[in-house]
Parts: structure tokens; sequence; C-alpha cells
């Protein structure tokens, strides 16, 4: 006779599940921050405290556990994100905007310098960063929305122009290029953003 699955059973096994593949992208990540950029599912699976069984059958590959440790790197963005008024001054949104962005920027260090490694060979790294790309330009354009109306035939230009500038590309030069500090290198974002919208401000 055929044993029937309960509804708790089912959840219960379901939560461990959940319990499971969360200890392994918190495991990911954590070996990620102290510096090993390309750790082996041999290591993840022993940060999780799993066998390497269970993470490749929680995890198919690879791609299937980048996709979800960059969820979790976007979900993190999520809570440490403030709200920016957009009724403030030009140069009060540019300083708010930027220091917002050096913080952020600073938090997902760690997995953007891993990504860097492998996106030439990965198609979820690259659709991880698009999705970073998206949600920064989403922002450009909410809170610069009048600067970015005065720009006219070259909004897009401008546009382009303000989120290369606040991305990891150019932090990580700020940053690990020019040897910058944070408060270094967000004064340098800060400048650039600033001078960008300013041009159209002033007109």
């Amino acid at each position: 006779m055929n044993r029937v699955e309960t509804p708790a059973r089912v959840d219960g096994r379901t939560a461990r599940a959940e319990r499971t593949r969360a200890a392994i992208v918190e495991a990911h990540l954590a070996l990620i921050a102290e510096g090993d950029l390309r750790p082996t599912g041999e290591r993840i699976a022993e940060r999780a405290g799993i066998s390497l069984r269970t993470l490749w059958t929680n995890f198919k590959d690879m791609e299937t556990l980048f996709e979800a440790s960059g969820a979790e790197v976007l979900r993190q963005q999520d809570a440490a994100y403030r709200p920016i008024s957009t009724t403030l001054p030009l140069a009060k949104r540019v300083d708010a905007y930027c220091r917002q962005r050096a913080r952020l920027l600073q938090l997902i260090a760690p997995s953007a310098r891993a990504a860097q490694m492998r996106e030439p060979v990965s198609e979820q790294l690259r659709r991880n960063r698009r999705k970073h790309i998206d949600r920064v330009r989403d922002e450009v354009e909410h809170l610069f929305a009048a600067e970015l109306a005065r720009a006219g035939r070259e909004r897009s230009q401008l546009l382009n122009a303000v989120v290369a500038a606040s991305m990891w590309p150019a932090w990580s030069m700020l940053r690990y290029g020019l040897g910058l500090g944070v408060d270094a290198a967000r004064a340098v974002m800060t400048r650039t953003v600033g001078a960008l919208l300013a041009e159209v401000a002033a007109d």
C-alpha cells in the first residue's frame, strides 16, 4: 500500500531543503568574503557542513549556485538601500546618491571581484551583472529625472555616463587600480557624477 505524504511532512521536507540551500549560499558567499574568490564545491560543502552529494543535489551545477548567490547579494543590497528624496537640490541628491553607491559597492565588493574572474565563461554571472546595471539605471532615471529631461537628445548618453561612473568597474579602478580609500574614492565619484549632471542643470 502506498503511503500518502501528509502536508506537515511535505512542509517539513521543503523547509529543510530551503535551509540547506540557504546554508550553501551562505557558505559560498562567506568563502568569497574571506578571499577565496573561486571556492570549489568541496570547500563550499565543507563550510556548509554537508556532503558534496547534498550540494549537487540542491544545485545541479555552479551556474545555478551563482544564480542563488546573486539573488542573495541583491537581497542584501535591497535591505541596505535607503530611498533618496527627489525634491532635494541637485548637489544634495548627488552627495546622497554617491554615499549610498559607495556603501553598496563596498557591500558587494567580494562577490563582484569573484564574478569578474568567472564572468567570461559564465552566462549566469553576466545575467547577474545585468540585474545590477538595470537597478542602478532605474535609480538614476528616477532620482535625476529632471536633469535627464533637460539633456534632450543627449539624454541616453548622459544616463549611460552616470550609470557607468556608478558601477563596480569604476569603483574597482578607484579602490584597487588607483589605491584610493573609500572616502577618497567616493569623493571622485561624487565629483564625476556631479559634473556630468551640472552641465545640463546650468543650461
